[in-house]
């Protein structure tokens, strides 16, 4: 997305309405037959709450060695993350106990203020496909995100549309593997890094893909 000047909060709300349209639009779920769209749209994998509960711990167990008048934090789950990034941050690949994500930085993909994909983009895409396969992985989402500069409505079509982009290049990729696709733009929700300036915006300009682990997805 390319950096402008930021609009004050005025153009915003005037925008507004556009905004909830774009935000309508931005977002639907595909299967190699149909779409439709999803009542309970999902979050960027990372940023939901764990469903799984706690595992009981009891504070009398003397296998827990701990000092007098010590007593135990409330327990929670913590999900075990391996994160892989590419030397210059262009390309970055999470895998938790649930799922497998990938985040490609919108420079790596096209063009400034664009969604069209540039001829680099469809090696990268190719080799998730690849991934995919080898996971059989029944549900994918695909995510586009900005970074804060210019109009939040702005911001909501051009992440949907790159998103879409990717899309169909998986999509073509993977035409027998029976997957339903998510495909949404956030705009400039969910950052992953400062926007206050430009390092951090270019890594929050980016399209996500990510699916579960295990076979069947």
């Amino acid at each position: 997305m390319t950096p402008t000047p930021k609009r004050g909060r005025a153009p915003r709300l005037a925008l507004s309405a556009f905004t909830a349209v774009a935000l309508l639009a931005g977002s639907h779920v595909l299967t190699a037959q149909q779409a439709h769209a999803e009542d309970k749209p999902s979050v960027p994998p990372g940023t939901e709450a764990s469903a799984a509960p706690p595992v009981e711990v009891d504070p009398e167990d003397p296998g827990l060695k701990m000092v007098d008048g010590a007593t135990l934090a409330p327990a929670k789950v913590l999900d075990i993350k391996s994160v892989i990034e590419s030397e210059g941050g262009e390309e970055r690949r999470e895998d938790t106990n649930s799922d497998v994500k990938y985040a490609l930085q919108a420079e790596v993909l096209f063009g400034k203020d664009s969604a069209r994909l540039s001829p680099a983009a469809n090696g990268r895409i190719q080799a998730i496909a690849a991934e995919i396969t080898k996971e059989n992985a029944k549900k994918v989402r695909i995510f586009g995100f900005t970074d804060n500069l210019g109009s939040s409505a702005h911001g909501d079509v051009l992440s949907k549309q790159r998103a879409d982009a990717v899309h169909s290049v998986l999509a073509k990729a993977l035409s027998d593997a029976g997957i339903t696709y998510e495909v949404r733009g956030y705009g400039e929700q969910f950052p992953i890094a400062d926007n206050s300036n430009e390092e951090g915006r270019k890594k929050n300009r980016r399209v996500e893909v990510s699916y579960p682990r295990g076979a069947g997805g």
